[in-house]
C-alpha cells in the first residue's frame, strides 16, 4: 500500500507509529550513550570533577531529542526547517558518534568502534528518515484535507445549488398557485359580469317589453278613442240628420195641415150638425192617404234594412204608409239599440 492510497486514519496510525518508534530510539541511544561516554569523559577530567562527566553526554543527547522534536513539529505543519536546523541535527549526531566510538577508537578496537556507532548512526538516519517521512505524511495529509475540504465545498455547493432548485421550485410552485388563483379570480369576475350583463340584458328587453306593451296599449287606448270619437261624430252628424228630418218632417206636415185648413176653408160651410152627432177630429187626417199602410211588424223591418243615410225620413213613411213621426221613433229606437250592442249600420 502506497501512502497516496492510505486514509486519514492509517496516516495518522503510521505517524503515531512513527513517532514512538522515534522517541524509543532516541531513549534507548541516549541511554547508551550516557553510559558509553561518561567513563570517557571522567578518565579526560581533571581530578576532583569526575562527578561532571556524565554533563556532556547529557547536554549532546538532549540537543538531539530537541532536533528531533522540532523536526517532528514543523513536518507536522507542513513547513521547511532551512539550514541551520539541518546543521544541529548532523552535528549533534556527529558528537555523538564521535563521543561514542572515542574510547574504542583510542584503544585502537576496530569492533568497539562498529559496536558504538550502532546507536548514534541509528539514531542519525532514524532522525532523518522520520523527517522525511514526516514530509511525506505532512503532504499526503495536506491533499487529503484539501481533497476533504474540496469535497466539502462540492457537497456545500451541491446542497446550496439543491436548496436553490427547491427555492426556485417552490417559488414556481407558488407562482403556478398565484396564477391559478388569478385565474380563478378573473373566471369568478368574468362569470359575474357575464351574469349582470345578462340581467342587464334581461332588465332591458323587460323594460322595452313593457315599453312596447305600455306603447301598444296607449295606441290600442289612442284607437279606441278615436273610435269612440268617430262614433260620437257620426252619431251627432245622424242626430243632426235626424233631427233634421224630424224638422222637415214637422214642418212638412204643418204646411200640409195648414194646406187642408185651407182647402177646408174655402170648401161651402158643412151643415149643422145634431148635439148628438161627433165631429171629427183634424188631427186624425193620415199623412198619405193614397198609399196602403204596412203592417207594423213589416213597417218596422223596412224601416230597418236601410242604412243612416239611405233614404229620407219622409221617403221611408211614404213607403210604408206611416207617419214621418212614427218613422223618425223607430229611426231613434234603432240608433239606441246601436249605442248599446256598439254596431251602428
Amino acid at each position: 500500500m502506497s501512502v497516496a492510497t492510505m486514509t486519514p486514519e492509517q496516516l495518522a496510525a503510521a505517524e503515531t507509529t512513527l513517532r514512538r518508534g522515534t522517541w524509543a530510539i532516541t531513549a534507548g541511544a541516549v541511554l547508551f550513550s550516557v553510559l558509553t561516554v561518561t567513563p570517557l569523559v571522567q578518565r579526560v577530567t581533571p581530578a576532583g570533577w569526575e562527578w561532571t562527566a556524565p554533563i556532556l553526554p547529557v547536554v549532546v543527547d538532549v540537543a538531539v531529542v530537541i532536533v528531533v522534536r522540532l523536526d517532528a513539529t514543523v513536518s507536522r505543519l507542513g513547513g521547511s526547517t532551512g539550514g541551520w536546523p539541518a546543521v544541529l541535527r548532523w552535528l549533534t549526531g556527529t558528537f555523538t558518534l564521535l563521543l561514542n566510538i572515542g574510547d574504542s577508537a583510542l584503544k585502537r578496537d576496530g569492533v568497539g568502534v562498529a559496536v558504538h556507532a550502532v546507536a548514534p548512526l541509528l539514531l542519525i538516519v532514524t532522525a532523518e528518515a522520520g523527517l522525511a517521512y514526516r514530509r511525506k505524511i505532512a503532504v499526503q495529509l495536506e491533499q487529503l484535507e484539501r481533497s476533504r475540504q474540496e469535497a466539502a465545498e462540492r457537497s456545500r455547493q451541491e446542497a446550496e445549488a439543491r436548496r436553490e432548485r427547491e427555492r426556485l421550485a417552490r417559488e414556481q410552485e407558488q407562482e403556478r398557485a398565484r396564477q391559478a388563483e388569478r385565474e380563478a379570480r378573473e373566471d369568478v369576475a368574468r362569470l359575474e359580469r357575464e351574469r349582470a350583463e345578462w340581467q342587464a340584458a334581461q332588465e332591458r328587453e323587460a323594460r322595452e317589453h313593457a315599453a312596447q306593451v305600455e306603447r301598444e296599449r296607449e295606441e290600442r287606448a289612442d284607437r279606441r278613442r278615436r273610435e269612440e270619437q268617430e262614433r260620437a261624430d257620426r252619431e251627432r252628424r245622424e242626430r243632426q240628420e235626424l233631427e233634421a228630418a224630424e224638422r222637415a218632417a214637422r214642418e212638412q206636415q204643418q204646411r200640409e195641415i195648414r194646406e187642408r185648413a185651407e182647402a177646408r176653408r174655402e170648401q161651402p160651410a158643412p151643415r149643422t150638425v145634431n148635439a148628438g152627432e161627433q165631429r171629427p177630429a183634424l188631427a186624425a187626417v193620415p199623412v198619405n192617404t193614397d198609399r196602403p199602410k204596412m203592417p207594423e211588424a213589416d213597417a218596422r223591418t223596412y224601416v230597418e234594412s236601410f242604412r243612416p243615410g239611405e233614404k229620407t225620413v219622409r221617403e221611408l213613411a211614404d213607403a210604408t204608409g206611416w207617419s214621418v213621426g212614427w218613422v223618425s221613433a223607430r229611426l231613434r229606437d234603432q240608433r239606441m239599440v246601436d249605442l248599446v250592442t256598439g254596431s251602428v249600420r
